[in-house]
């Protein structure tokens, strides 16, 4: 096995994004923590609060909350979740990954910890990191700040030994003891007999030690992935402007990109909610649904439909929290890929299927439709507008072209375009002209009667047609038909 750990010793002040520097977040009267204008005034940790203020009398406080750095710390597990399902939430500040069956994936464990460190840093977050074969040795390597990773349980007396005691979360009566005995490396804890120590520190810690060495099993809850994605975040300040929301939108959705990776599924539709700030008159949150052709856990594709939806976003007033929510997971099947080329085979669907979702982001709702087959024989009346649906497979043009090597069994070809209204054409000598004299490679195929609504306002009626495929001198390939009226020009093939 090996961990990795995100020690996050700021979280209590990184959930409140909007306090004002200089800022310390405080419990019991007593600083927590404080940013960096504040610690470099003097405020440290464990000052009491009237002497805070006396060193720095601009000093910003907040009281600590510890159901805001939960709900941070799920959020980022959820994001975690694009690395490895197997996560550990260590209240209050840190967070576990034990990725060994994921180093392949990422390229090593060097590359793989990189990145978790930059897109944690990206969730706003100012991780300490290690990583170590054992879950204890990992967090007691983050807390001392040593970001080397250890590979090797061979490795960890050494490595452990060389951190200071007072960097480590043992009690105060511990560190008392530990100091009197005169200790002050874990490595001066670790020549110790270990009967002593449990006779004189107690039987956890001795075996907390043999944890870390890895000489006892340390088994640790996994966290449960929700079953629904709701998550939210608050803003560092009032947005006016609904294209500076795409930052923090980016934000949750790496984190729901995570949440689906994890469970194995995607989604085809998310719901955004901005909250707008309190007044005199409060607004009701404004919502922005996004729609998908099908299940998608690919960030940058929600991403971008995001981002075209905000294009066309007018905000009724000024945005303070942002949250993100959707439904149940979908299923997300995988798919194969081709054995000599970075593309599958179904890069030319997902490729079809985002153009089809950004079309709809910045076109609007009803702007982009799909054609669904009709039981009617005359064109106009042959297909209806249906919602956009992911596209199963790529079909050639060349089944269209092939009109006239056809058998009086196969269907006759029909256009990819078809006029809304017939265009009628001129004939000269008996031929039929569009930019010059139409050569006919296929027909007449007769399409005739539709009698039942010839009296309906606006329908059809009865038509008596003979329809042909025509190549024009510019070679394009066109569907036309005569009638009693003449020539009409009716579709054309791509």
């Amino acid at each position: 096995m090996l961990w990795l750990v995100l020690y996050l010793p700021r979280l209590p002040l990184e959930v409140f994004p909007s306090l004002l520097s200089p800022s310390a977040i405080v419990s019991r009267e007593r600083v927590v923590v404080a940013d960096h204008a504040a610690t470099s005034a003097g405020v440290m940790p464990g000052l009491r609060l009237a002497e805070a203020w006396a060193l720095l009398p601009a000093l910003a406080v907040q009281e600590r909350d510890s159901e805001r750095e939960q709900a941070a710390l799920t959020r980022l597990a959820c994001w975690a979740g694009r690395f490895t399902s197997e996560i550990c939430l260590v209240s209050p500040h840190m967070l576990l990954l034990e990725v060994a069956g994921s180093l392949r994936l990422f390229g090593g464990a060097a590359a793989i910890f990189e990145r978790v460190v930059a897109a944690c840093s990206e969730q706003g977050f100012a991780p300490q990191a290690a990583m170590a074969p054992t879950p204890l040795a990992a967090q007691w390597l983050a807390l001392a700040g040593d970001d080397e990773a250890c590979l090797d349980a061979d490795e960890l007396p050494r490595r452990l030994g060389s951190l200071s005691l007072t960097a480590l979360d043992f009690s105060p009566q511990n560190h008392a003891r530990l100091s009197s005995f005169g200790a002050r490396l874990l490595s001066d804890v670790l020549r110790l007999p270990r009967a002593g120590l449990a006779l004189r520190l107690g039987a956890g810690f001795a075996a907390d030690l043999a944890r870390a060495l890895g000489s006892l099993p340390d088994p640790r809850p996994r966290f449960v992935f929700p079953e629904h994605f709701v998550e939210r975040l608050e803003l560092p300040t009032r947005v006016e402007n609904a294209m500076a929301l795409g930052f923090a939108g980016r934000r949750l959705i790496a984190s729901l990109c995570g949440w689906l990776t994890a469970r194995g599924g995607g989604i085809s539709e998310c719901c955004f909610e901005f909250e707008h700030e309190r007044g005199a008159q409060q607004r009701p949150a404004t919502v922005l649904a996004l729609c998908f052709t099908g299940a998608t856990r690919d960030a940058e594709r929600i991403a971008r439909v995001f981002i075209e939806q905000l294009q066309r976003l007018q905000l009724p007033a000024a945005v303070e929290l942002i949250s993100l929510r959707t439904k149940a997971a979908e299923s997300l099947p995988g798919r194969p890929a081709s054995l000599f080329s970075e593309r599958g085979e179904g890069a030319t669907g997902d490729s079809m299927a985002m153009l089809v979702e950004r079309l709809q982001a910045r076109l609007g709702d009803g702007k982009v439709h799909a054609l669904a087959a009709v039981a009617e024989h005359r064109p106009e009346k042959a297909s209806r507008r249906v919602p956009p649906r992911p596209l199963a497979a790529e079909k050639s043009s060349a089944s269209l072209l092939a009109a006239s090597a056809m058998s009086d069994g196969e269907p006759a070809p029909r256009p990819v375009w078809l006029l809304a209204r017939p265009q009628a054409l001129c004939e000269l000598d008996g031929r039929p002209q569009c930019g010059g004299s139409l050569r006919l490679l296929a027909g007449p195929e007769r399409i005739e009667s539709g009698w039942w609504d010839a009296a309906e306002p606006g329908a059809l009626g009865d038509v008596r047609r003979d329809y042909f495929v025509a190549i024009s001198l510019r070679s394009e390939w066109l569907w036309i038909f005569r009638c009693q009226a003449g020539w009409f020009l009716h579709g054309v093939f791509a």
